[in-house]
């Protein structure tokens, strides 16, 4: 889009958003190792302009923030820290993308299904930290998130050399603790940076998922100093077979323990009307009832130990498929009444 195109969309879904009584609006700004902003360290994201690494001719970070707080939303800078790209072509790198550099070397996990940031070198770490407080330093954000993919594999070859001369004896636990590294070192530039700024982490829904990332959400949960906030993405119906939603709701609630910790739930409206492929008994939930979202966030509002909820996504609720607009208008007005009921 061109820059008026692009602010008067963005004006639109944030008036919408405000006026269905939301008040913070989560916004990508590195899908990868690439960037929606004005960067030193990551070239422009492809999905500006087709390819990457192309002139950045506006800052869509900087629109959505002055919009968002025209509108008195708070805005969640949304990172995928250590995902280089959803592709294993390098060729497609722009040619100030760092992982040209570290192409061939153990920096890198290069799996069928993309490249990755190898987490357990301070490099790695390092590269992350100054990206967050690049962002900090210039732009306006009320809170950062990290999105869930840390390890992207159980595979042991990529990193058996480090693990071998780390003198660690557990791998499992080897690499939760680089995880860790790195998450205590972004919570801290981020309150250097500025403490009034939130830092979260947006992990998978269930446990078995999140042990496979070795992503240490139990940590995260039960000790200051890593996160202000946890947002489980749950994204399941309440007949899922294996996380059923209500079940695996208070599970997480039991989990976030620090009082320094905030627990908000993610829910999603991109599954209604669609068959929930891996949901055992619940795969046809989605289909036969037609009020799944608007009981879940009306459950979260009334369940201990949970501060808050997070629809995913945009334009799943406000722009859906004609064949489901009917019931996500239904929705959308269900949410609106939730949302704009006063707590108790």
């Amino acid at each position: 889009n061109d820059e008026k195109t692009f602010k008067k969309e963005i004006s639109k879904a944030f008036k919408e958003l405000a006026n269905k009584g939301f008040n913070r609006v989560t916004v990508q700004v590195r899908p990868c190792a690439d960037a929606f902003y004005k960067s030193n360290y990551f070239p422009t994201s492809e999905y500006m302009f087709g390819y990457q690494g192309a002139k950045l001719i506006y800052d869509p970070l900087e629109i959505m923030i002055d919009t968002a707080h025209k509108y008195d939303l708070s805005i969640e800078a949304w990172i995928n820290p250590y995902r280089v790209s959803q592709r294993n072509d390098f060729s497609l790198l722009a040619k100030n993308n760092i992982a040209l550099k570290w192409q061939n070397t153990s920096k890198l996990i290069v799996l069928d299904n993309g490249i990755y940031f190898n987490p357990c070198y301070n490099e790695v770490t390092d590269l992350i930290v100054k990206g967050v407080k690049e962002i900090l330093s210039n732009y306006n954000v009320d809170s950062l998130c990290f999105d869930d993919y840390f390890y992207p594999t159980t595979d042991a070859s990529f990193d058996a050399a480090a693990f071998a001369e780390s003198g660690a004896t557990d791998r499992s636990a080897w690499r939760k603790e680089q995880c860790n590294l790195m998450v205590q070192a972004m919570y801290n530039a981020v309150k250097q940076a500025n403490p009034k700024v939130l830092f979260g982490i947006s992990p998978q829904g269930t446990l078995s998922g999140n042990e496979k990332q070795s992503a240490d959400v139990q940590t995260w949960g039960q000790t200051a100093g890593y996160c202000d906030y946890l947002l489980p993405q749950l994204y399941f119906g309440f007949q899922n077979s294996t996380a059923p939603f209500a079940e695996t709701a208070a599970f997480w609630a039991e989990q976030v323990t620090c009082p320094d910790v905030s627990l908000w739930i993610g829910i999603c409206t991109y599954k209604i009307g669609q068959q929930d492929t891996w949901a055992g008994d619940g795969m046809t939930e989605w289909q036969t009832d037609s009020q799944v979202v608007s009981k879940e966030l009306e459950l979260l509002c009334n369940m201990d130990g949970i501060d808050g909820a997070a629809i995913y996504d945009y334009a799943s609720t406000f722009q859906p498929e004609s064949s489901v607009s009917e019931i996500l208008s239904s929705e959308r007005d269900a949410i609106q009444v939730l949302l704009q009921t006063p707590a108790n």
